[in-house]
């Protein structure tokens, strides 16, 4: 296995070879260029979807924002993060979709389609400029995923599907396709609560329909009481709230205004462990779980808890090395469980420890929302999201080389699935979503507001440059140049809207400002 300090010696050359890291600014698109052309020459392309990776930068160049950065590590895993969600673009005779394995899989439904990531897949796809793909992608499975099959597909898996596509309204507004769909998504809640919805008002869940298999706290029988399936559908609820709202649906509103707040109460009641200071699984047989894991963090992805210092101690096992904390990243267990990564390694998918870019993208997105919507942080800061980030986007590699697969030993960053070719470009987590909305911080809104909460450490970044975003109709760019010698266009922090200048100041900080 390569290295962390022989890896970033290699982005170096790789920067200094294709001119990155040149005094003179380099376009963005010639940026992307470069990225893409690197790309595609380690690519056996084994697998062709509706983008081939002939076409992949004219499209690339067309749909995603293009992005300027001093640390080259999260650059060129922003890049390649794009580059390999193109890869899972599908065109079927039922409408376009994202896949979650880039070859076929057992446990896929129609076109090795697998709901398990479907709202990874709508925040991260929302920022393309196109989005039929996403609106198509979410009438599959509305409608359409389940027909002709043997089994249910849209509740094979755990799904935040309402909240994703209120986040994808937040970029692209549409009310008419909100209102097309909200009866298919309020049908689909009911289900839910059908289904899986205890006497107790909690959600359960098998670890294994969670997409998350072998955890110290799950089963495959029992119906234990999960954070994960209880966030998500706080998260729904809240969502249908919003979208009620905006629609004027007002018994609609009533309704998930009471089930969210039912929810929010019985996972602090319930799940909240006072002992450990965390959300754990209530099991259907012995209560809490007495095991710290990451799905504890999932509440926040939602921003469940109530804003107080006991529920803000959770974050205190981020940065402990006895908790989440290993060389590679963030674990899925607390390290110092005596079952800690005793469920095989390679066998089945192991969720008990090892690192899985699905749960280290819902903990990030978590921490972001406790950084910027609560006023009680504990021990974290922007420096420890950043550095967490920087670790997560250094963990995407392989020999050397850019990949993305399924899970890796925290220790030394060995993909655990080898080279099954399966688990080549695991499209079961975010990223881009991660830069964009978090760490640059533009905070997608219902009205016609553009809002910045850049968590970008003090002193860390002199410059970046975020462009073709497409949010509200417009096309976005943020720049930030402290000193106005990198791009010469002054010194200080500005927004354009098409073009136009809408903001400027001197300081890289949160701001809100009206589109016109």
């Amino acid at each position: 296995m390569v290295s962390k300090k022989k890896f970033i010696t290699a982005i170096c050359l790789l920067v200094t070879a294709t001119g990155f890291a040149q005094q003179k600014p380099v376009p963005l698109k010639a940026k992307l260029k470069n990225y893409v052309e690197y790309f595609n020459s380690i690519d056996t392309e084994a697998v062709k979807n509706f983008v081939p990776n002939v076409q992949s930068y004219h499209w690339l160049s067309e749909n995603v924002p293009l992005l300027d950065c001093p640390d080259e590590v999260i650059e060129k895993n922003y890049y390649y993060r794009w580059w390999s969600f193109r890869k899972h673009l599908v065109k079927t005779p039922e409408g376009f979709i994202f896949t979650e394995f880039i070859e076929p899989v057992k446990h896929a439904g129609k076109y090795n389609s697998i709901s398990c990531a479907l709202g990874h897949h709508i925040y991260e796809g929302r920022w393309l400029k196109n989005n039929e793909y996403l609106k198509e992608y979410i009438n599959f499975w509305l409608y359409k995923a389940d027909v002709g099959q043997t089994k249910q597909r849209f509740h094979q898996f755990s799904s935040w599907v309402d909240d994703a596509v209120l986040a994808n309204y937040m970029v692209k507004p549409d009310a008419g396709f909100l209102k097309d769909i909200l009866p298919a998504l309020d049908a689909d809640y009911d289900k839910w609560e059908k289904e899986r919805r205890l006497k107790s008002g909690l959600f359960w869940q098998h670890d294994v329909k969670d997409g998350m298999e072998e955890s110290i706290s799950g089963s495959r029988k029992d119906q234990n009481s999960r954070p994960t399936i209880n966030s998500y559908m706080y998260g729904n609820a809240k969502a249908l709230v919003s979208i009620s709202d905006l629609l004027k649906e007002q018994a609609l509103k009533v309704k998930y205004q009471q089930k969210a707040a039912e929810l929010k109460k019985l996972v602090q009641d319930s799940l909240w462990n006072s002992k450990s200071s965390f959300f754990e699984t209530k099991l259907a047989k012995k209560g809490l779980a007495n095991v710290r894991e990451a799905i504890g963090f999932t509440p926040w992805d939602f921003n469940l808890p109530d804003d107080k210092s006991i529920y803000a101690k959770a974050w205190d096992q981020l940065l402990d090395t006895a908790g989440f904390k290993a060389p590679w990243g963030l674990t899925t267990a607390e390290r110092r469980n005596p079952t800690f990564r005793t469920r095989g390694t390679g066998h089945s998918c192991e969720w008990d420890g090892a690192l899985w870019p699905f749960a280290s993208s819902q903990t990030l997105k978590g921490l972001s929302n406790l950084l910027v919507n609560y006023k009680n942080h504990g021990k974290m800061t922007a420096g420890v999201f950043y550095d967490e980030l920087h670790q997560y986007a250094l963990s995407h590699q392989k020999n050397g080389k850019p990949y993305i697969g399924e899970y890796q030993d925290e220790k030394n960053g060995v993909w655990l699935k080898g080279d099954n070719p399966r688990s080549s470009f695991y499209n079961h987590s975010t990223f881009c979503d991660l830069v964009i909305s978090d760490l640059i911080g533009l905070k997608p809104r219902m009205d016609n507001v553009l809002e910045v909460f850049p968590l970008i450490p003090p002193g860390k970044w002199d410059w970046f440059t975020l462009d073709n975003v497409s949010y509200h109709g417009k096309t976005i760019t943020l720049i930030w140049d402290k000193t106005g010698d990198k791009y010469k266009k002054g010194k200080g922090f500005f927004i354009y809207a098409d073009g136009k200048e809408i903001y400027k100041g001197k300081d890289l900080k949160p701001l809100k400002v009206k589109l016109r």
